[in-house]
């Protein structure tokens, strides 16, 4: 029960940042897990490999959540979003495999050195070059394809690498948030199924898991997410682009420093 409340607590946490931020939360769902399942007595090379699958479980749903709401504000390129979504897949299937194939720890540094990259792109590139456009669908669905395998293989929904691609490409800070909110749904769902076949089979997962997904973390974690996201949703529409754009970045160093010296 105190693990369900635990989960449930940071599944509040979760929803709001995936509102606010775009990024399904992943970035935050990692770092939260991983220790509760060492805890428990997992090593970390199970430990790892299921928080990066339950969170992206988790952010099937929240990512959904969030997407509808940032809909609903007019804040998604749909343009640009086929395209980003069909190459997301692709590479969400084999980050999966990728991931399954590496050891916690360096799965874990990875993950970690990752988003303070993120950080320091999003802290000191705070305006486009005038006049850029959004690249052919071609491009699109590449570049797509490298950030699902990415995002895939550290279980976040795309968000910390979505966001700047299309900011980048001209969108607008808040667009560039509500796509990218819609586009992890892809990311998550494809990087789930890839979880649950890399671990299937694998002898030293708890009761209660599918491959590496664990349900009760998903489940509490989700319920209180869902409620979130909307409120989140509704503060990055009225945060002024450039203060959104840096406390992202803020947000990511203190993930991103905190995982790296978990270790």
């Amino acid at each position: 029960m105190l693990s369900l409340l635990i989960y449930v607590a940071a599944g509040a946490v979760v929803g709001f940042v995936s509102g606010l931020f775009g990024i399904g939360g992943g970035v935050i769902v990692v770092p939260m897990l991983l220790p509760i399942f060492q805890a428990q007595g997992l090593s970390m090379d199970v430990a790892m490999h299921m928080a990066v699958g339950s969170s992206l479980a988790t952010i099937v749903i929240t990512g959904l959540s969030s997407a509808r709401a940032h809909w609903r504000l007019g804040n998604l390129v749909v343009s640009a979003l086929p395209w980003l979504v069909a190459g997301l897949v692709t590479g969400a299937l084999i980050g999966a495999q990728l991931a399954a194939a590496l050891s916690g720890d360096i799965l874990r540094i990875i993950f970690a050195l990752f988003v303070l990259a993120l950080a320091a792109r999003m802290a000191f590139a705070l305006e486009p070059p005038p006049g850029r456009i959004m690249p052919r669908p071609a491009a699109v669905a590449a570049v797509g394809g490298v950030i699902g395998t990415l995002s895939s293989l550290v279980g976040i929904g795309g968000g910390t690498l979505v966001v700047p691609f299309l900011v980048w490409s001209g969108v607008a800070m808040r667009q560039a948030v509500g796509t990218s909110a819609a586009a992890g749904v892809s990311i998550a769902l494809a990087g789930s199924i890839g979880f649950i076949v890399a671990g299937t089979g694998e002898d030293r997962l708890p009761a209660l898991s599918t491959g590496y997904i664990y349900w009760p973390a998903v489940g509490g974690i989700t319920v209180a997410s869902v409620f979130l996201a909307p409120v989140g949703a509704r503060v990055a529409s009225r945060i002024p682009a450039v203060w959104l754009r840096r406390i992202f970045a803020g947000f990511l160093v203190v993930v991103g420093l905190r995982l790296l010296l978990s270790g």
